[in-house]
């Protein structure tokens, strides 16, 4: 069994993220040769599990965090992601990445099928809607009902593409399958394989119905979702449906450091990582770092100081301040704007055993807030302060457990809590636009976890961003969506145009998807 680990895990850059046994490869490059029964449902758990993490963490590094303003690449013009230059490949690797793993964790269930194994099951259907929601959160309108099915002898190689609302109610429908699977508590064979939850069913169902809850404020500005009668059902009973209740049901993918169970960035310096590319955004300071009349920083968000690192040069930074580079910035300013920025905190991000996340309890707190306040739970104001000052602690709390790795370590202890509760940037009294203090916070305790902060931008328009002179490839809209690939477009023509017909656009990064605020708005 090690030396099956060894193998499974064995390159998780992203380049490999996609090949990891034998097996797991010839389901991901040509799933009609792979045939239920031929490895065990078990032999399929690890690679999607961590080399899962692995590509969230890239994906957080590379596309999320340039798009959403937390860094911005200003090393060179060899990465413009930030200006929105963003091409056909690109696509092509963000649809065939969370396809494929869709893909490989529906053959784990079909083999956890074949093998009885409802625990498998379960986690199957979890990590399959875990996928699947951000292949149509980043494209709208996908396949889903009739997708991964060629395999079969009634199958498809050219799958409708479903409504965005109708990829939803099946991922709701999925979920609930899986809840009623974890409710048998059935027994996880080989506990030793699972790096997030040690097979603990009780967990993988908490983790389960929180991404319910994700769904479900995602599709909440839509009234014909129902989502307030859905959460206040979950709410309403913690035994058929629980939820996070605290940082140790955060979905963590933990890596022992060792070979092959290393972190996406081990390998990774300084250098490659931020200092000669990714640096922090004025957007990311900006929200973090309080000034008095004369621009002297006079206090921080204490997570600031873990996410980063200030630039150590005192000839651009001779006042030893937390500058941010500009996204978006045309090529002339570059260098200016650039000057003295921070850096991310490699020194957190780069450890062979840091590890990966998929959701946190912060996380749940922010969605419970946002309900009360826009009454589709109950509670009303007083109880999305609750939840708003809970969600907060819980991520200084999930992230003063990593400050440690600093350079200068970091401890952020209750009276620092208290003291940023009552701060204009985090006090709930100081403002009057509650809603947007939600979805500012929300947004900062997202910061690396996956395309979450730039999904929730689109739903919310929270925060305010700038967008940059140079965001000239897409006229100067930060994308609204990924278009479908070339491909896509010429092996699925059909459906594909059905699609885009439905969502109201052309096939570009302008057409909105169907939850976002911006569809919402135009009547889409």
């Amino acid at each position: 069994m090690n030396s099956i680990k060894k193998i499974v895990l064995a390159g998780i850059s992203l380049a490999s993220t996609l090949s990891c046994t034998s097996d797991f490869e010839d389901v991901n490059t040509n799933p009609n040769q792979t045939t239920v029964g031929e490895i065990q449902a078990s032999g399929m758990f690890e690679p999607l599990l961590y080399n899962g993490a692995n590509a969230w963490l890239n994906y957080t590094w590379f596309w999320n965090d340039e798009l959403i303003q937390f860094t911005a690449f200003t090393g060179g013009t060899t990465r413009q992601e930030h200006r929105y230059f963003i091409s056909d490949g690109n696509w092509q690797s963000v649809w065939n990445l969370y396809a494929r793993y869709a893909n490989n964790a529906m053959h784990m269930y079909d083999l956890s099928m074949e093998q009885d194994d409802e625990s498998l099951q379960a986690i199957a259907l979890t990590l399959k809607v875990m996928y699947m929601s951000n292949l149509t959160d980043m494209f709208g309108d996908i396949p889903y009902s009739e997708a991964f099915t060629a395999r079969k002898p009634d199958g498809t190689t050219k799958p409708k593409f479903d409504s965005q609302k109708e990829v939803y109610e099946q991922m709701f429908a999925d979920l609930e399958t899986a809840n009623t699977l974890y409710a048998g508590n059935p027994v996880f064979i080989k506990p030793e394989l699972d790096g997030m939850y040690g097979g603990s069913m009780e967990q993988w169902r908490k983790f389960n119905n929180s991404l319910y809850l994700r769904l479900l404020c995602r599709v909440s500005g839509r009234s014909e979702m129902n989502v307030g009668e859905k959460m206040t059902t979950i709410l309403n009973d913690a035994a058929k449906y629980p939820v996070f209740t605290s940082n140790a049901d955060n979905a963590t993918v933990v890596f022992s450091g060792n070979d092959p169970y290393r972190n996406e960035f081990a390998d990774t310096n300084e250098g490659g990582f931020t200092s000669s590319g990714r640096k922090l955004t004025r957007q990311l300071i900006g929200m973090t770092v309080l000034e008095d009349g004369s621009e002297n920083q006079v206090y921080e968000d204490p997570r600031l100081a873990i996410f980063g690192k200030k630039n150590p040069s005192l000839d651009s930074n001779p006042d030893n301040k937390w500058i941010g580079t500009v996204a978006g910035c045309t090529e002339e300013e570059q260098s200016s704007v650039d000057r003295g920025s921070s850096w991310l905190n490699a020194a957190v991000f780069c450890r062979s055993g840091a590890p990966g996340y998929f959701m946190d309890y912060a996380e749940v707190q922010f969605i419970l807030a946002e309900a009360a306040l826009k009454g589709l739970i109950s509670g009303g104001e007083s109880a999305a302060q609750a939840y708003y000052e809970t969600g907060v602690t819980a991520s200084m709390k999930k992230w003063s457990e990593y400050g440690q790795y600093s350079e200068t370590p970091v401890s952020i202890s209750e009276e620092d809590i208290a003291t940023f509760l009552s701060s204009e940037l985090g006090s709930w009294d100081l403002v009057s636009n509650k809603e947007e203090l939600i979805g500012d916070q929300k947004f900062l305790s997202l910061f690396w976890i996956g395309m979450e902060a730039y999904h929730e931008y689109r739903r919310t328009g929270y925060p305010e961003l700038t967008i940059g002179a140079g965001t000239v490839y897409n006229d100067h809209i930060l994308p609204t969506r990924f278009a479908y690939p070339t491909t896509t477009m010429a092996t699925n023509n059909e459906n594909a145009k059905a699609a885009l017909a439905r969502m109201g656009g052309d096939n570009t990064m302008k057409t909105p998807v169907w939850w976002s605020k911006q569809a919402i708005e135009e009547g889409k």
